[in-house]
């Protein structure tokens, strides 16, 4: 079941990096989407699966009885979840404003942002007559 779910995470890291690399602010979303979901697996993956047993330490003893659950990878994915919630949201909403300012999501074609595009138009002309007026 461990090697299962180590591959799992490997997959899933790969197909997070593969959809970053695109060129699509959405396609960038699912990939960090999809990267969150990747840690979530590994962190969950590095906590032993033991059902039905809290670590509770008995009266007079030192450390909780063997086998029992680690509740520290637990609450890693639940913390987490809750911080690529808000990563979630937030790149959305940003996604959403850079499509309504540029009416696209390709990251080619959103390169003249800062600059005017009549201006980046003309430089990219220079650059390519190899005029340097």
């Amino acid at each position: 079941m461990t090697i299962l779910l180590a591959i799992a995470a490997g997959v899933l890291f790969a197909a997070g990096i593969y959809m970053i690399l695109r060129r699509s602010l959405v396609k960038i979303l699912i990939g960090l989407l999809l990267l969150s979901y990747a840690v979530n697996l590994l962190l969950f993956n590095s906590a032993s699966l033991v059902p039905g047993r809290p670590p509770i330490i008995p009266a007079g003893q030192d450390l909780p009885p063997i086998g029992h659950a680690d509740p520290v990878p637990q609450a890693l994915i639940l913390t987490a979840i809750v911080i690529s919630f808000g990563v979630t949201a937030f790149a959305m909403v940003l996604i959403r404003k850079a499509y309504q300012v540029t009416g696209t999501d390709d990251l080619n074609e959103m390169r003249c942002t800062d600059i005017p595009c009549e201006t980046a138009e003309v430089v990219d002309n220079l650059e390519e007559t190899g005029d340097t007026k």
